[in-house]
């Protein structure tokens, strides 16, 4: 006794329906892809190029419960003034502190120390960003 065959004679009929979908499937993804890929490039270029300001946070030190020093190198575009936000929190994460200080200094790389008055002690300070103006 033989088996009865299942399936269509191969080649015989053509393209089902789902070979077809497939297709367009991987079409449609390829396509998003592209655009996914390009849109992430053109954020990147805008962050890189048209970021005329960068600062890094170097320490910071807590010298009382009312105060932390914050050093910060500065990098940006010779004559660019801008604005960098520091930040502040305690031991439970609240903020204590944030401060608003311009960077003023014309040259292309500023070292700089900047004091900020806490609500409390403070445990952490980080840099929010900078901005140029």
């Amino acid at each position: 006794m033989s088996a009865a065959r299942e399936q269509l004679p191969e080649g015989r009929y053509g393209r089902s329906a789902d070979e077809r979908a497939d297709r367009r499937l991987k079409a449609v993804g390829a396509v998003l892809g592209v655009l996914f890929l390009a849109l992430m490039g053109w954020f990147g270029w805008h962050y890189v190029v048209d970021s005329r300001i960068s600062a890094e946070m170097i320490k910071f030190d807590v010298v009382s419960d009312t105060e932390v020093r914050v050093h910060l190198e500065i990098r940006k575009d010779e004559g660019v003034t801008g604005v960098c936000t520091l930040r502040s929190r305690s031991e439970d994460g609240a903020e204590v502190a944030r401060k608003d200080v311009r960077i003023d200094d014309p040259a292309a790389r500023v070292d700089d120390l900047f004091s900020l008055r806490t609500t409390a002690r403070a445990t952490s300070a980080e840099l929010v960003g900078c901005t140029a103006r």
